[in-house]
């Protein structure tokens, strides 16, 4: 068995990304790829933690419901939320109800604002230099390199939360600070190292 999967479009994708049509298109379309935007990315970090524990499939697809109940992410209006809204996002069936993953978006988006140079540059300045080769299977994929370590101390000695260094990963990751397309996957890798 192999872990690049070539599908009914002859193209090879990594096996996680051919195993649902949601799983495809965002692997197609968003996995991987440079993200930049302090709003675009507090919610990439917003999501990896609500998936912590559960499958990256059930956020994805409840991801709609999360842009409405979090304002679209937008940093100025999720820090100002207060008790009422906690209530709120706790009764919405749309989304992961966990009070703790909830109190933890609204602390991480005023975290975020307290950033001197804000969300991207913070997050952006832990990706790795240099890009290596592209994995040959699944088994070469980290959870966890020195760099995601390190973002996740850095993120909670600035008062962030739910971002241990697993999460860190995934979100480098799924916002193109490293490249985990298995090698021979269609996906084409960004032509430089991209730097926030």
């Amino acid at each position: 068995m192999t872990d690049l999967v070539i599908g009914a479009d002859g193209l090879g994708r990594c096996r996680w990304g051919a195993s649902t049509p949601d799983y495809a298109t965002y692997h197609d379309e968003e996995w991987g790829r440079p993200l930049h935007g302090d709003d675009a990315l507090y919610e990439r970090l917003t999501l990896e933690a609500f998936q912590s524990g559960l499958s990256w499939l059930t956020i994805l697809r409840k991801r709609p419901a999360f842009r409405a109940a979090f304002a679209n992410f937008d940093l100025a209006t999720v820090a100002g939320y207060g008790e009422s809204d906690v209530t709120r996002l706790l009764s919405d069936a749309g989304i992961v109800r966990n009070r703790a993953k909830i109190e933890a978006a609204i602390l991480n988006a005023r975290a975020a604002l307290d950033l001197p140079d804000g969300l991207a540059t913070l997050l952006w300045s832990f990706a790795p230099t240099t890009r290596r080769s592209r994995p040959r299977s699944a088994a070469e994929v980290p959870a966890v390199t020195p760099e995601s370590t390190a973002l996740a101390r850095a993120l909670k000695k600035r008062g962030f939360r739910f971002v241990g260094p697993t999460t860190a990963y995934a979100l480098m990751q799924a916002t193109g600070m490293v490249d985990d397309h298995l090698d021979g996957c269609h996906v084409k890798p960004p032509a430089v190292a991209v730097m926030g």
